[in-house]
């Protein structure tokens, strides 16, 4: 597989000198801790409580949803043991009533969430992973029939709490959480809780990784493989206060620079670096084509949040009833998972996730020089809030390409680059002396 490799250019030195990012010792680490035999036994947990229906029980200590969450809780407390007091677990939950959609009792509805704080107190920043716990067969009310959900979404959640297992074994400036939202399948319910959460506490998230069916390799009906390939998806115009942005969005041309379109390249960039065999696809959506997930109530609140998926999905294996039917199999079973591929998903929110919490906050107040009509392209900014700052990139790429091309590093808050605004679009993102660059940051005019 062709890795992403963007040219690095020093400046005020010669533009011919290049050099291929290097990568983060300590990040490379987590990636190969990742274990397939821990996300096995995950998987098999999950699958073991026969059904994880949000509508299932919650008081029977062995299946259904209650004793899942009991189980995810379990593990992050576990996790938590060796982090001085550093890791947060606990279960967000509200009783819910019938909504005449795709609740007809009232029901618990529960999160289980880790919070891994930051060590730097004036690091308010926050990125979060997730998955969905809950599962389904072909009737979407059905709450007492066996849902295995091995990937839809059990491999989302091994992946989080697989996440949580290697990363809160060290400590990071910026804060990580880790949740597994319940009521994904009767209409994104748990999200909204969290998402509400997040907006009434002000809490500063940057960003949302959300997987949801990461583990699978194989398509129906067509019968294609594909275990090298994992997607992206993120919303261009931004859904949240749209016809307040629309405006400068279009005069600066801004209709594919959106933040979750930042952090979707961010992805690409940092999870093709650390993960072999693998290429991350950006695709061009908020979801697959009339679809949503558990990112969507975080983007229509403001926040940048993608979807994490594999590239095939397989509908045999996704909201079946378990059967066979004319010598096919039926049902989201743990035999359907490729977990060699499951492990390269997880690693690419591992490496993600270390890098942004690593990283230095963004630069401040980036601009471009627009009172001269010239050539050239002036840009400036000012230091990041947070995080030790050996320098800054500054991304570059043609209007029609998809990802950043070129990254420029000065040490200076500005830079002038001998390429035109009307060809090409700018950015700015701070790195430290580790190499982890933070979120990336579009210029606004000055």
């Amino acid at each position: 597989m062709k890795k992403l490799i963007l040219s690095i250019i020093f400046v005020p030195a010669a533009f011919s000198a290049q050099q291929v990012i290097s990568k983060d010792a300590e990040i490379a680490n987590y990636v190969s801790q990742i274990s397939t035999d821990s996300l096995k036994s995950h998987i098999n947990k999950l699958v073991g409580f026969g059904t994880r229906h949000t509508m299932s029980s919650v008081t029977d200590p062995k299946r259904g949803i209650g004793a899942a969450r009991t189980w995810v809780l379990r593990k992050f407390k576990d996790y938590a043991r060796s982090t001085d007091g550093r890791m947060e677990v606990f279960l967000q939950n509200q009783m819910i009533q019938p909504d005449g959609k795709r609740i007809d009792k009232p029901t618990d509805l529960g999160n289980p969430v880790a919070i891994l704080h930051g060590t730097d107190p004036n690091d308010k920043r926050i990125f979060m992973i997730s998955g969905h716990l809950d599962s389904r067969v072909s009737d979407v009310m059905n709450s007492k029939d066996n849902a295995p959900g091995a990937n839809d979404d059990g491999s989302g959640t091994a992946a989080v709490i697989e996440s949580a297992r290697i990363l809160s074994k060290s400590k990071f400036p910026a804060t990580i959480i880790f949740v597994a939202f319940s009521g994904e399948e009767q209409g994104l319910l748990g999200s909204k809780m969290m998402a509400e959460k997040v907006k009434n506490e002000n809490w500063q998230l940057e960003a949302l990784l959300n997987n949801d069916m990461i583990s699978n390799n194989l398509t129906s009906e067509t019968n294609l493989i594909n275990a090298h390939q994992l997607r992206v998806f993120s919303e261009g115009l931004p859904q949240y206060e749209l016809d307040k942005k629309a405006q400068k969005i279009r005069s600066l041309g801004l209709e594919n620079d959106g933040d979750a379109r930042q952090l979707a390249r961010y992805i690409k960039e940092t999870g093709e670096r650390y993960v072999d065999n693998l290429q991350v696809k950006l695709i061009y959506r908020n979801d697959r084509f009339l679809r949503g997930g558990d990112h969507s109530p975080f983007v229509e609140r403001g926040y940048s949040a993608v979807r994490l998926t594999e590239y095939n999905e397989n509908f045999d294996h996704q909201h079946q009833d378990i059967r066979k039917e004319n010598g096919k199999q039926y049902g989201d079973l743990p035999e359907f998972i490729d977990f060699d591929y499951f492990k390269k998903n997880v690693g690419v929110n591992v490496s993600v996730l270390a890098n942004l919490a690593k990283s230095p906050s963004k630069p401040e107040n980036v601009k471009m020089e627009v009172k001269e009509l010239t050539n050239y392209t002036s840009l400036s900014w000012e230091k990041p809030k947070s995080g030790e700052v050996t320098g800054y990139y500054v991304l570059m790429r043609e209007t029609d390409s998809s990802v950043w091309q070129k990254k420029f590093f000065t040490k200076e808050t500005f830079i002038k680059l001998p390429y035109s605004k009307d060809n090409c679009f700018f950015a700015v993102q701070a790195v430290n002396s580790t190499g982890n660059e933070s979120l990336i940051v579009i210029p606004g005019v000055k």
